[in-house]
């Protein structure tokens, strides 16, 4: 876990049309139907702007803390003036403070435990846009790493 200033970003992909809630695993259920989506469709191959070969998934527009609802999108990350084709949507990561967390392991239980391992922490937590960044070192299932970015207050 480290601190980080990020720079807002601005991304391009698919958003859930409703939004979720970890209650019941109904954001499991969402989510994971959004990455079928995203991959069946190869939304990362039909950005022509993209800025490298990273997806992000982001939580955003919190109704509260964690146990209330929230949006879901999946993107990746491209130049601000890039237009949005047909059929997808942007959404633009607010700057600020955020700690990095790692997540190692097999998939999805590695995501799962440094979820519940951030939801148990005392983070002062923004609950603005939290997002996982998906690079090479996710591709390996049975030995994932992903960067969890949780907004913070400052």
């Amino acid at each position: 876990m480290t601190n980080n200033f990020i720079t807002g970003f601005r991304l391009i992909g698919l958003q859930l049309a409703h939004p979720t809630t970890n209650q019941n695993g109904q954001s499991a259920i969402d989510c994971g139907h959004l990455w079928q989506k995203f991959e069946t469709e190869n939304i990362a191959g039909r950005l022509p702007e993209k800025i490298g070969d990273e997806i992000y998934a982001v939580y955003f527009d919190y109704e509260g803390d964690h146990t209330q609802p929230f949006s879901y999108f999946i993107g990746c990350k491209v130049p601000a003036t890039t237009p949005v084709p047909a059929g997808l949507s942007s959404l633009q990561i607010a700057t600020g403070n955020y700690v990095k967390y790692h997540a190692q392991g097999q998939m999805p239980n590695c995501m799962t435990d440094a979820w519940t391992a951030i939801w148990k922490s005392s983070l002062n937590r923004a609950y603005t846009y939290d997002f996982e960044s998906y690079g090479e070192q996710s591709k390996d299932w049975s030995n994932a790493q992903v960067e969890i970015f949780v907004a913070v207050k400052p």
